[in-house]
């Protein structure tokens, strides 16, 4: 391990599905003396792409973590690199992945330019402040065009995109390519993967091209520092390459400055330099943003340092299962050192738990290493209790760091095992994917006892029930996929209940009256208020009626769906010294909710998709008034490359089989791309129609349980 914090680099490598992202990774892996032959994704042999499913699909799943060694002016670099998924489906292992790291590489297809899961990822690195590089990938394909591709960056990402290479040739003549600063080409050998290069004078009919661009980076650069400002408006050749790598390291740092690469990486060209620009311009642990706590015990914000002498504090971004180490945590030290062996306390479940072991990752498998230090990336074995986002310190020093926020999940889908003797197995499995993924929950359904998993989308739940089916060895029958709809409460109810039942002997007893109004914009769950005085519930009896309340948000009135959130205000009621007790209060809580919830005009939510379709200009009349039939609202419409480019958004009911039908209505000529958007009202006609095929399932699978 590399002791020096300046000599390490936490990078993750993101794009659009399909842009090479594992692919570069495997380059990365070669070049560095990591693996000593090439993984290629089409062949299912990547070594990132470890599980079945990524190797049958040809896609990256789950995010996989790596490290690797590169020697730069005479200094060896610590890498640590996480490859995740581009699917849209997957966007929690980029969230979590974002929220860990220093610096990362932003993949663009140099055919396709910036695609809508692009525009993802971008917008999340914005929200974690991460610098990141530009790299124009598939240059030997035809149609490749980098200076679009870097005007693209910059009109639809907002970006200031400065090219620091140019390509020699495009698609077949695409040879090398020429480095902006030093002025110099490189051309890669292709008879040993790229392994050996060799610089080349720029070719005259390029020589006016690499002048243009490299005014371009001075001039970029003049607008941020002074001193090359100066130098540039008297005596531009006094610049030295080495004021201008300075210069550009500290504008990239603070995000001012996106500098773009190019190559491509299957052909193996590229991603040498590209190695050089991660440990020359992104930045150390110690170069980070500050991390920012909160003290547990007096609520006062704390700043730890990338220090080993600090006290220990970590964040677990990811959980996931071996089949050989059992429970791995996957978490960033942002300060302190912790020793295999020893505890760590971890803030959420206020209990200390022993880290048994340590592992530095390679994809699927584990090197055992006794210790971890203020800006790694590591894995641990030991903890019975944790979750992703959660908080590791050092006791006597206790801090939390800010979670990481994942999107509720879109789509729901009913399973039962297919034998009766596989319901435990099916439980435990349900219980560990659910401990993986934060965006994967499971309900039972309160009608008809039914369990119902959701996700991301109908990719997201084929991957969960094929891993049940392989790694847990269950057999599942499953319904078809269901729109995970909410219910929102409109109006403000005031609301008394009282709960009696008389039996023979003691009794039940409880009244409560109550506030049931929206929730803040923004803010999920329930917002409870307590505002009883002098008593009149005693206090052991208050947080019963919370918990009533919250069980009751599960199942809204309109048609069982979950109510987003609320805000309840307790103001007063009455008790019985002999009646009352915690129960009466939580049931009192239950059909008071319930109730006022019905008075409070609620409406029903449905998720709408933000989808893009790129199909050629005479099939696009048909597309879009298939759009319009699904309730699409066409945005915008663009040309890329003698295509069109429809932008809508369309709500999810709506698109079940939508690739299918997108065939027929465009020869087989046509793609699209769907992510999610947002919540809105579903229309009244709509709504109707919903609660009525609702009520007819439910009665239909009701039923079929008593019949079995």
């Amino acid at each position: 391990m590399i002791e020096n914090l300046e000599y390490t680099r936490n990078i993750g490598i993101v794009a659009h599905i399909d842009a090479g992202k594992t692919t570069t990774t495997e380059r990365i892996l070669f070049y560095t003396g990591v693996n000593h032959k090439i993984g290629e994704v089409h062949d299912g042999a990547a070594t990132m792409d470890w599980m079945l499913q990524e190797q049958e699909r040809g896609i990256t799943i789950t995010s996989a973590a790596t490290y690797c060694e590169w020697n730069y002016k005479n200094k060896k670099y610590k890498i640590n690199i996480i490859d995740t998924p581009g699917h849209v489906d997957f966007t929690v292992e980029v969230e979590r992945s974002l929220r860990i790291l220093d610096g990362m590489i932003v993949l663009f297809s140099a055919v396709d330019g910036v695609e809508p899961q692009s525009e993802t990822v971008w917008r999340q690195a914005d929200k974690y402040s991460i610098p990141r590089i530009g790299f124009v990938n598939k240059m030997d394909r035809q149609g490749a065009d980098f200076f679009n591709v870097c005007l693209q960056i910059k009109k639809m990402l907002g970006a200031n995109s400065v090219p620091l290479q140019i390509p020699i040739g495009s698609g077949d003549n695409f040879i090398g390519i020429i480095d902006l600063i030093s002025k110099k080409g490189i051309i890669w050998d292709d008879n040993n993967y790229g392994v050996t290069y060799k610089e080349i004078p720029i070719p005259n009919k390029m020589k006016g091209l690499v002048n243009n661009y490299y005014n371009n980076i001075i001039e970029s650069l003049s607008e941020y520092d002074d001193i090359i400002m100066e130098k540039f408006l008297y005596n531009s050749s006094s610049i030295s390459e080495e004021e201008i790598i300075l210069s550009l390291r500290k504008n990239i740092i603070t995000m001012k400055i996106i500098p773009i690469l190019c190559g491509s990486s299957f052909k193996n060209k590229g991603v040498q330099t590209m190695l050089d620009a991660i440990c020359c311009y992104l930045p150390s642990p110690l170069e980070g943003k500050e991390v920012i706590g909160i003290n547990p015990i007096n609520n006062n914000k704390e700043i730890r340092i990338p220090s080993k002498k600090e006290p220990f504090s970590a964040l677990a971004f990811k959980i996931s299962t071996d089949p050989f180490v059992g429970r791995l945590a996957f978490f960033r030290v942002y300060s302190g050192k912790i020793y295999a062996g020893s505890y760590s306390f971890n803030v959420r479940s206020g209990h200390k738990e022993r880290i048994s072991r340590i592992y530095q990752m390679h994809a699927n498998k584990q090197n055992p290493i006794h210790k971890i230090e203020a800006g790694d990336i590591a894995a641990v074995v030991g903890f019975k209790d944790i979750k992703t986002g959660d908080t590791l310190c050092d006791e006597k020093n206790p801090i939390i760091l800010e979670n990481i926020s994942f999107p509720d999940p879109v789509i729901g889908l009913a399973i039962e095992p297919k034998f009766k003797s596989d319901i435990d197995k099916m439980s435990l499995a349900l219980s560990k994917l659910m401990d993986e993924d934060p965006t994967f929950q499971v309900r039972i359904d309160t009608y008809t006892g039914q369990t119902i998993i959701s996700g991301m989308g109908e990719l997201h739940l084929e991957i969960i029930v094929d891993r049940m089916k392989r790694e847990f060895q269950v057999e599942i029958n499953q319904g078809t996929p269901q729109v995970e709809y909410k219910e929102a409460l409109t109006n403000t109810v005031k609301h008394r209940e009282i709960y009696k039942k008389q039996t023979g002997g003691r009794g039940k007893f409880a009244e409560i009256l109550f506030i049931l109004e929206p929730g803040n914009v923004g803010k999920y769950g329930l917002e409870f208020i307590n505002k009883i005085k002098g008593g009149s519930i005693p206090k052991e009896y208050i947080s019963s009626i919370e918990k009533g309340c919250k069980e009751m948000m599960k199942s809204g009135p309109l048609s069982g769906y979950e109510i987003d959130n609320a805000k309840i205000t307790i103001l007063d009621g009455s008790y019985h010294s002999v009646d009352s007790d915690q129960l009466s209060f939580e049931i009192a809580g239950k059909l008071g909710f319930k109730k006022a919830a019905q008075k409070t005009n609620p409406i029903l939510l449905e998720p709408i998709m933000k989808l893009e379709v790129i199909v050629p200009e005479t099939n696009m009349g048909n597309v879009i008034g298939d759009l319009n039939r699904r309730r699409g609202i066409i945005q915008n419409m663009n040309n890329k490359n003698n295509i069109k480019i429809i932008q809508s958004l369309v709500p999810l009911s709506e698109m079940f089989g939508y690739v299918t039908i997108l065939r027929t209505l465009s020869s087989g000529r046509g793609t699209s791309v769907m992510e999610f958007s947002h919540y809105d009202i579903v229309p009244k006609n709509i709504i109707d129609n919903i609660i009525i095929n609702n009520k007819i399932n439910n009665r239909i699978n009701y039923q079929n349980k008593i019949n079995k």
